[in-house]
């Protein structure tokens, strides 16, 4: 019998995700609070309701990927919600990022009513989700994210199980800590290597393959090339939020956090610049302006 994957959150990589799983063979049953992107999900052959409810309704695992701590709120304990359709044995796999404090609200109302949460946000970037290539990091009940396995391997390159339920947002915060430094990084390196009359193209290539690399240096050095920033893999204002997050968890452990703490600097005068749904590697178009450096564009 063909497993049903609810699917809440059918953004970038919500989208995705249920794109993937189709091609998989699952059948996945969706829903966005933006009718839009349901109705596109319709039409790759998934089907659409028109509240998380349903979905539970519908589902024999639920994954949600969303955009705050309130719409995962609303999309489990709001009107018309998971808890309104929970029933025992029902799985909620939250791949999100966002505050342990949230999702651990989450979990024990789901808990209370014989519903299983695992925490396991994603590592990878919206082109990395499309082509499959995202990997996972699983925390909570071990036998529950075995039985998830093949789900997993239907949206995902690998899975990492990391521990007990909120051991992967930690794991997520760690990595996206390293992604915004790396993504400065490599702006720093282009606008210094632009400056002193390099071509972009070039630096992109021979610095790609030299032992200063890296994944963000990579994949944004390919916008940093060109300068254009309009079709966003991650959005500024989105990871701004993720940089909050972080740096709340940091402070709360008492530990510092220097490089993010000035890396936040360029990504906060992005926003000032209303960049706010350009991709991350618009910070080496702020560093460009802060170095006095104007690129020669081609007619």
């Amino acid at each position: 019998m063909t497993q049903k994957i609810g699917m809440i959150g059918l953004g970038i990589m919500g989208s995705a995700i249920a794109t993937n799983l189709l091609k998989s063979n699952f059948e996945v049953v969706g829903y966005d609070v933006a009718l839009e992107k349901s109705k596109n999900l319709a039409a790759k052959g998934g089907y659409m309701v028109r509240s998380s409810r349903e979905v539970a309704d519908r589902a024999d695992v639920i994954i949600t990927c969303l955009p705050s701590n309130e719409a995962l709120h609303d999309a489990v304990l709001g009107k018309d919600g998971l808890m309104a359709g929970a029933r025992k044995g029902l799985v909620l796999v939250e791949a999100s990022t966002l505050t342990i404090e949230a999702k651990r609200e989450v979990y024990e109302a789901l808990k209370s009513v014989g519903m299983e949460m695992l925490d396991c946000p994603l590592n990878g970037t919206a082109v990395h989700a499309v082509r499959k290539e995202v990997a996972i990091f699983a925390s909570g009940n071990k036998e529950t994210c075995e039985k998830c396995q093949s789900i997993f391997d239907g949206f995902s390159r690998k899975t990492y199980y990391v521990g007990e339920f909120g051991m992967g947002t930690k794991m997520k915060f760690l990595n996206n800590l390293m992604v915004a430094i790396h993504n400065v990084a490599a702006a720093e390196a282009f606008v210094l290597g632009m400056k002193a009359g390099l071509e972009p193209e070039m630096i992109h290539e021979v610095l790609s393959d030299g032992a200063g690399s890296s994944r963000m240096f990579e994949v944004r050095g390919a916008l940093m090339v060109t300068g254009t920033y309009d079709e966003p893999m991650m959005k500024l204002d989105l990871f701004q939020k993720d940089i909050k997050i972080i740096t709340a968890f940091a402070n709360e452990l008492h530990c510092p956090t220097p490089l993010l703490a000035a890396a936040t600097q360029l990504y906060t005068a992005a926003l000032a610049r209303g960049w706010a749904k350009k991709d991350t590697a618009a910070v080496c178009a702020v560093l460009e302006n802060m170095a006095g450096f104007e690129r020669k564009r081609s007619e």
